[in-house]
C-alpha cells in the first residue's frame, strides 16, 4: 500500500525514478522497464485513484475486483532471488507494468479487507488532495501526514479563538 500511496502522491517523472522508488519499496525488478511502462504506470495510478475516491464499499470492492481480474494469476510461492519465500500474485514472466499492477491492486485488496473498506482516502486538509492509506490503530486517519493534521488543527484553533465581530460597533 505504501508504494501505491507514494507513487500516487508523487508521480515518477522518469523511468529511472520509477525503478528506484519501486526497488526502494522492496520490489525485485527482473524485467526491463521502458518509457512506455512509465506512461502506463501514470495511467494505472490515475485509475487506482478512482478506487481511492470511491467511498461506497460495494462500488469500491467492484473497482478493486475488476482490476484484480485483469491481472489475475494464481498465487505462488517464490524464492526467485534467494531472499526468502514469499507469495507472488503474478506470472513469473509478467511484464513490469503487469507486475506493478498486481502488487498495487492485490496490496489494495489486502489493505481494505484486512483493515477496513473505509481506510483509504484523500487528505482532509482543504487544498491538499494527497492520498493516504489509514494504518492507524483505531482507523481514524483523515490526513495524509501529521503536518497536514497539525495545519488543520491550528486553522480550527485560530477560527475558534478569533473574537466574534462586535455588532454594536458600526463603521461610519
Amino acid at each position: 500500500m505504501a508504494l501505491a500511496v507514494d507513487l500516487a502522491n508523487r508521480k515518477p517523472a522518469t523511468v529511472e525514478e520509477l525503478v528506484h522508488r519501486c526497488t526502494e519499496a522492496g520490489l525485485v525488478i527482473t524485467q526491463p522497464v521502458r518509457a512506455e511502462d512509465l506512461v502506463r504506470t501514470i495511467a494505472m495510478l490515475r485509475d487506482w485513484e478512482r478506487i481511492v475516491d470511491t467511498v461506497e464499499e460495494r462500488a469500491r470492492a467492484d473497482l478493486v475486483n475488476r482490476r484484480l481480474a485483469a491481472v489475475a494469476a494464481y498465487p505462488r510461492l517464490s524464492d526467485h532471488a534467494g531472499d526468502g519465500w514469499h507469495l507472488h500474485y503474478r506470472d513469473d514472466d509478467a511484464s513490469f507494468i503487469t507486475m506493478l499492477k498486481a502488487v498495487i491492486f492485490v496490496g489494495t485488496a489486502l489493505h481494505l479487507a484486512g483493515r477496513g473498506m473505509h481506510r483509504l482516502g484523500r487528505c482532509g486538509l482543504a487544498g491538499c488532495d494527497a492520498v493516504y492509506a489509514d494504518t492507524s490503530r483505531g482507523g481514524t486517519q483523515r490526513y495524509c501526514s501529521p503536518r497536514c493534521a497539525n495545519r488543520d488543527a491550528v486553522r480550527r484553533h485560530r477560527a475558534r479563538a478569533r473574537p466574534a465581530p462586535d455588532a454594536s460597533v458600526r463603521g461610519g
